[in-house]
């Protein structure tokens, strides 16, 4: 794309600056809206909290945020939008579909690749619903160690956009597994796998299971920081620290996939996992993530390509 959508106008690859790739500002399980027992939404508290925490991340460093939250399971472009115009930080949001687990699938079930192509490729083209904002970038999902028919259509589809498009593609998996499959899906379609992020793959502390992929050409993000109680900080910096030993570092991408507001009811945690949880927050990166980086010797040169150049370069 010559230029990036986000949801206050389109900007160039250049005005991207340090970017998080991976933040929801908010998320909706499918199905939110019909627990009428479920807290009630505040959308003004939900918005204070939204901008007080990019203005935090500005005063970090942060220029840019990537919500890509899929269009089933909450996603509110009006909200990123006013969130955006409030804090001066510029957010590209996404279209796109979940994994068939969690999403609302049952209408697109019923859809072709095709069908479901041409809704991703409107969204980015002509703008979402009569909001008259486009989508930046496509999300796909996967489930744990295997890709569902239904998954596998909607990774079909989102690569047709990608190539009307020229969008990039940016994927969810689950533990670690799946990637080098989605890519299979991908080129398979004829995508140019430089413009795909494989989400959530620090999930994995298999050295072998990044390079197969980093070799293909994509991006990897490392983008759970934070969630412990998914797979602890620890490896996932292990495996990042390998990969950037061995020259890496122009296909990584940092975040923390962190939720700031939850429609309905968001993630019951028992207390034990509670507190694995406690750095997952979209501020550990700057102010944990980078300071260990730097103290085992990681040069400011390769920090930056992960934080600046390869999000420049996913979106040229």
């Amino acid at each position: 794309m010559k230029s990036i959508n986000t949801v206050t106008g389109t900007i160039t690859a250049e005005q991207l600056g340090t970017t998080l790739m991976h933040e929801h500002l908010l998320i909706g399980w499918a199905g939110w809206e019909l627990d009428c027992a479920a807290p009630k939404f505040e959308r003004k508290t939900a918005f204070k909290n939204a901008v007080d925490r990019l203005k935090e991340l500005k005063d970090l460093g942060l220029k840019s945020f990537v919500d890509p939250c899929p269009m089933d399971i909450g996603r509110d472009v009006n909200f990123m939008a006013e969130v955006s115009q409030a804090s001066g930080v510029p957010i590209v949001c996404a279209t796109g579909l979940y994994k068939e687990e969690l999403g609302n699938t049952a209408y697109f079930k019923q859809r072709s690749v095709d069908e479901i192509a041409e809704v991703y490729s409107s969204e980015i083209t002509r703008g979402i619903g009569n909001t008259g904002i486009k989508a930046g970038i496509i999300k796909c999902a996967t489930g744990k160690g295997q890709i569902t028919p239904y998954e596998e259509n909607c990774l079909r589809a989102a690569a047709r956009a990608h190539i009307r498009t020229g969008a990039p593609i940016t994927t969810h998996t689950e533990d670690g597994t799946m990637g080098r499959e989605q890519l299979d899906i991908f080129a398979s379609e004829g995508v140019d796998l430089s413009h795909v992020i494989i989400g959530h793959s620090c999930g994995s502390a298999d050295l072998r299971y990044h390079t197969d992929m980093l070799d293909r050409g994509c991006f990897i993000g490392f983008d759970r920081f934070g969630l412990d109680f998914l797979h602890p900080d620890k490896l996932r910096l292990a495996a990042l620290i390998g990969l950037l030993g061995v020259g890496y570092e122009k296909q990584i991408v940092l975040s923390h996939d962190s939720v700031w507001c939850w429609l309905g009811r968001g993630l019951d945690l028992p207390p034990e996992t509670a507190k694995l949880v406690e750095n997952w927050k979209p501020s550990h990166v700057f102010q944990d993530i980078l300071p260990a980086l730097r103290r085992v010797g990681v040069e400011e040169e390769k920090i930056r390509a992960m934080l600046v150049e390869n999000p420049r370069r996913y979106f040229s």
